[in-house]
C-alpha cells in the first residue's frame, strides 16, 4: 500500500481518486471546493487543508488540474506541495499544460530533491470513473518503474514515451491534434448527411463498421443524436489542448492546416456555448446548413 495523494479533485482527479481507494492505497487529497473533499471523505479518503498537508501526508502526489498556472499555485504558494514533500517523493503531474511548461515545472520539483513524472492522460471523465486512462508517461526508468503500482491505479494503458521529460506532453498534443482534427470531419460528416437527407442513423451504421469507425465517431454521435451537450467532456478543455498543440508546432516549425481549421471550430464553439461539451460544435454547423442532427427512429 502506498501513500498517495491527489491535488484536483474536478471531474478526472474524483474517478481517479476512487480508483486509488480501490486499489488500496491510502490516499490524501486537496481541492479548492470543499464538496468532492467531503465526498471522498465519506469514501475512505484523508482531506488536507493545503498543497502542504498532501504533500506531508503522500511520498507520491498526482496533480490533476487544468493549466499551468494552477499546477504552479499547487506547488509554490507558502502552503505549496513542494513545502510538505520529503525528498524522495515523486510528482505526478497527469494536467495537460505543454511540453515546455512542463519541463519548467520539472526544474522547480528536480531542485526540491523530488522525481518527477509527466504523464498526460487521455480518456476523459469515463475513462478515470473507470480506471481505464490511457497514460503518456515521461520519466526516468527507475522513477516509471518505482510508480507503476500507482500508475496502474488510474490507467490500463501505460506507455513509457521516454526519460525525457515534456516526453508526455509532446506526445499529447500529437494526439490532440488527431482527435480535434477527428472531431471536425465527425460534425461535417453528420451535417452534410442530413442536410443531403440521409438520416443520421444510417450514417453512424455505416461509418461504424468502416476504416474510420472507432468510439470518438460512435460516443460523439450518439450524444448528437440525443442532445446531451453537457457533462461529459467540456469544450474547454480540448480548445487548450489544441492551443497547446499550436503552440508546440509554432515553436518546432511544424505546420497544422488541418488541426488550425478545427482549432477555429473549437474557439467558435466555446465563445457560443463556453459550458458545453465538445459535440456543442455540431449546433454552429446546424445552422449555418439550417439543420438539427438528432434522432428519427422510433
Amino acid at each position: 500500500m502506498a501513500k498517495v495523494g491527489l491535488i484536483g479533485v474536478g471531474n478526472m482527479g474524483m474517478g481517479m481518486s476512487r480508483n486509488i481507494l480501490k486499489a488500496g492505497h491510502e490516499l490524501t487529497v486537496y481541492d479548492v471546493r470543499p464538496e468532492p473533499l467531503e465526498t471522498l471523505a465519506q469514501e475512505g479518503a484523508h482531506t488536507a487543508a493545503s498543497p502542504r498537508e498532501v504533500g506531508a501526508a503522500a511520498d507520491t502526489v498526482f496533480i490533476m488540474v487544468l493549466n499551468v498556472e494552477q499546477v504552479k499555485a499547487a506547488l509554490l504558494t507558502e502552503n505549496g506541495l513542494l513545502a510538505g514533500l520529503k525528498p524522495g517523493s515523486t510528482v505526478i503531474c497527469t494536467a495537460t499544460i505543454g511540453r515546455s511548461q512542463v519541463i519548467e515545472v520539472a526544474e522547480l520539483v528536480t531542485a526540491e530533491g523530488l522525481n518527477m513524472v509527466d504523464a498526460p492522460v487521455s480518456g476523459g471523465a469515463p475513462g478515470a470513473a473507470a480506471g481505464t486512462l490511457t497514460m503518456m508517461v515521461s520519466a526516468l526508468t527507475e522513477t516509471f518503474e518505482a510508480s507503476k503500482p500507482v500508475l496502474e491505479a488510474v490507467g490500463r494503458d501505460i506507455y513509457h514515451v521516454g526519460e525525457e521529460i515534456g516526453m508526455g506532453q509532446t506526445v499529447k498534443s500529437a494526439l490532440a491534434v488527431l482527435i480535434g482534427t477527428t472531431y471536425a470531419g465527425i460534425f461535417e460528416a453528420l451535417t452534410l448527411a442530413v442536410k443531403a437527407g440521409v438520416t443520421p442513423e444510417t450514417l453512424r451504421d455505416v461509418v461504424s463498421t468502416s476504416v474510420v469507425g472507432n468510439f470518438l465517431f460512435t460516443d460523439t454521435t450518439q450524444n448528437i443524436l440525443e442532445r446531451n451537450f453537457k457533462g461529459q467532456s467540456n469544450i474547454g478543455t480540448m480548445y487548450k489542448d489544441l492551443t497547446l498543440a499550436k503552440n508546440m508546432a509554432s515553436e518546432c516549425g511544424v505546420p497544422l492546416f488541418a488541426a488550425s481549421a478545427a482549432f477555429e471550430l473549437f474557439q467558435a464553439g466555446k465563445a457560443v456555448n463556453p459550458d458545453e461539451d465538445n459535440w456543442t460544435i455540431i449546433k454552429i454547423l446546424e445552422s449555418i446548413a439550417g439543420v438539427e442532427v438528432k434522432k428519427t427512429e422510433e
